[in-house]
């Protein structure tokens, strides 16, 4: 007995395929809002965390991170209501989604164990977003994402070899090539 993909032709198999990509493609887009909010919340925080290690003596200048809470709650809130009026999630976006989940949870244990790194953990978290950043741009075949990526691996890497308080402004920098801007342009092809 044949199943039927076996009875599709060459061409019906591409189509499929082609229609699967340009629906993760036009989903991920409108994932553009994650981008941007990311982008400005980190890129704010690390701004934060810079002006205060340089320019003042306040003693806990990391509390600036604080404001990831809400834009963490932010972002549950929207995905579950852009989950509900999803009609279709193809194969691509439930792989990006869970490279996003996986890449959060690893954030996440960095910070609960940074003490034991001496809270050296900026540069490693910005290089770890440079992975998730490029395969979101390997699914939307976007490249100012994946040259985003780039950014993200270079400076997040160069990173380990300054001070910590530029270490945020490289972080700074990173984020604003890695996410703000391909972020808007994201946004863009949205509209």
């Amino acid at each position: 007995m044949k199943t039927q993909s076996e009875n599709l032709s060459a061409q019906e198999s591409l189509d499929i395929i082609t229609t699967m990509i340009n629906q993760a493609k036009e989903n991920v887009q409108k994932d553009s809002f994650y981008f941007l909010l990311w982008g400005w919340v980190v890129v704010l925080a690390n701004l934060g965390v810079y002006i205060l290690l340089k320019y003042t003596t306040y003693p806990n200048p990391f509390i600036v991170w604080s404001i990831t809470i809400p834009a963490a709650l932010i972002s549950v809130i929207y995905g579950i209501r852009r989950g509900k009026q999803s009609s279709v999630t193809t194969h691509l976006e439930k792989i990006n989604t869970g490279i996003w989940i996986g890449f959060g949870i690893t954030c996440i244990t960095f910070v609960v164990f940074g003490v034991r790194l001496g809270w050296q953990i900026n540069p490693i978290i910005t290089t770890l977003c440079a992975t998730p950043t490029f395969v979101s741009g390997l699914i939307l075949r976007f490249k100012p994402l994946m040259f985003g990526a780039l950014a993200l691996w270079i400076l997040g890497t160069t990173s380990f070899l300054v001070s910590m308080d530029l270490q945020h402004l490289l972080s700074a920098i990173a984020l604003t090539l890695g996410y703000l801007i391909p972020g808007y342009m994201l946004r863009s092809h949205e509209n």
